[in-house]
Order: structure tokens, then sequence, then C-alpha cells
């Protein structure tokens, strides 16, 4: 019987960073189709801070009855396989957990996840690069996914938020899809944006044909869209409305670790950026969810148990 425990990051009651608490619980072990992979790195995500404010709470998109885990993130290496598993144990991998109504998150020790949902890494990866971009890469693709090629007419992309994780790499594989993309970020940050390959905007006019709502502007990123137009964002439960003839959807991320792959073999060659801001330990975990809550943060904000 295993007896070693595992610190994980939780809310019961939230209201902010303050209520993160850190529960010392049995390692789990991994059953058919899954692995136990030793957290090397977490990344903090916008929807963390959802998670510990409430918000998602109160849409009713977060119900569990003692407590909630916090991150889905990681990076790390396979340290027990259940039954058939590739896997084999000292494999470093990489991944998230989706969705965010859960009892364990993967800003802890441990996380248990499916074999399926990981990516090994490349390499020369390093772990907290790794762990910064499953979510947000993912996230960006299947967005991508949902718009589908580009069309012979109608390719005006505005991408909001173009200077964050998600907003950066919509930018640049859009790009390569043949979407004319231009990023929306603040002016400071022109020259990362243009680096991408794409046009760059901090005011921009209404009139495009399919905005990509990565910033969660909202109600104000649709009135950017043309009429008869697209908006594809990024918060469940919380769908702007319909109007004009703007076809609205909406993308939640699901764990895919065969795309994930691929999407790290492209942070590898440079074409996906990740950038960094902090990296703190777990014992530190308000004081991380304290730094993404004050804003202006460039780069990810990264967890290390």
């Amino acid at each position: 019987m295993n007896h070693q425990t595992s610190r994980h990051a939780v809310v019961h009651a939230p209201h902010g960073p303050e209520s993160i608490e850190i529960l010392d619980v049995p390692v789990a072990e991994p059953g058919p189709g899954q692995v136990r992979v030793k957290v090397a790195a977490a990344a903090v995500n916008p929807v963390d801070l959802d998670v510990t404010g409430g918000g998602l709470h109160r849409l009713g998109l977060v119900t569990q009855p003692e407590h909630t885990g916090l991150g889905a993130d990681f990076s790390g290496v396979v340290e027990a396989a259940g039954d058939d598993v590739d896997l084999v144990v000292g494999t470093r991998v990489a991944g998230f957990l989706g969705g965010f109504d859960r009892d364990h998150g993967s800003h802890a020790d441990h996380v248990v996840v499916a074999a399926a949902d990981v990516a090994v890494l490349p390499d020369g990866l390093c772990p907290n690069v790794a762990a910064s971009a499953p979510l947000a890469l993912t996230t960006a693709a299947q967005l991508l996914e949902v718009l589908g090629a580009a069309p012979a007419e109608g390719r005006r992309l505005l991408v909001t938020g173009a200077a964050g994780g998600v907003g950066a790499a919509v930018a640049a594989l859009a790009a390569e899809r043949g979407w004319e993309v231009t990023g929306l970020a603040r002016a400071g940050d022109e020259a990362f944006v243009r680096g991408l390959g794409v046009d760059f905007t901090a005011a921009p006019r209404a009139g495009w044909d399919v905005v990509v709502d990565a910033a969660a502007m909202q109600d104000e990123a649709v009135t950017l869209v043309r009429d008869g137009g697209r908006f594809v964002g990024v918060k469940p439960g919380l769908e702007p409305r319909e109007e004009r003839g703007i076809s609205v959807d909406v993308v939640v991320s699901h764990p895919d670790g065969p795309l994930l792959a691929r999407l790290l073999d492209r942070v590898v060659d440079g074409t996906v950026p990740v950038r960094i801001h902090a990296a703190l330990p777990l014992a530190e975990i308000v004081g991380a969810y304290r730094l993404l809550a004050k804003g202006g943060v460039r780069g990810r904000v990264v967890v290390l148990p």
C-alpha cells in the first residue's frame, strides 16, 4: 500500500487567491489507461483565477461538494502507469486536465491523468516552457478547428489578446492557414505581435469578418464583427448575444495528446512563442495567483512543486 502523500492546492469557499489552501492527500494510483505524473511545473491560467474567485461556481460550472482542485497545465515525469499504457516510467510528458470541476488539479506534487491526454516532450524542451503550453496551445488549435480554413472571401481575422498565450498561438497558426490576421494588443506589445507574422492594432475599427476573442472582451469584441460575421470566444456559460446576423461560438478545449505533441514541436521550432514571466514554488501559490490577478503580465506564471 502506498502511504506517500501529495500536496494539492484547492479552494473550499472561493473568494480570490487568499482562499487557496494546500492539502496533503494520499498519492493516487493510476487506473487502466492512466499514468501518474510527478509534476515538475504547472502554469497558472486565467481560468484558474475564475475558479478561485468563485465565478464558475456561481455559473453552476463547478459543483464540487468539498473542495475544488486548482490547476490544469502540467509537465513532469511518468512515475507510475496503469494497465494498457505504452508510456514507460521515467518518460517526460506534458498535458492539461480538461474542464474545471475537479477535486484535484495540477497545482500539486502529482497528477493522475489519461495516458492518451499527454504528449511526450520533444528533446530540448524545458519543463517550465512545456508546462506553459498545453492549455493555451490546444485551445488555440481547437479554436482554429472551429474556424476551418480561410475562405476565398471574408478572411479578415482579428485576434484579441494577441500578446497572450492563446491569442499569440491563434494569430501565428491562423496566418499559416491563409487568414489575413491582425492582432489586437496594447501599444507596447506591437513588436511582439508583428513578430508573429501578422498585422497589429491597438485601436481597431469595427467591420472584421471574424473576431477570435482570446482576451475575453466579450460584448465589446462582438461590436468589432461586421454584420453576418463570426465571433469565437473562450468563456463558456457567458456567450455574448447573437446580433446583426453574427454567429457566436465558444470553444471549451479538451485534452488531445497527439495534437499537443504536434504543437510542442511548433514551440521547439519557434513557430509558436511561449513566454514565462515568473516561476514560484508551490508553497508560494497564493503569490503566484496574486501576480496573475494583478494584470499586465507578459508571459506565464509557473508553479514549481
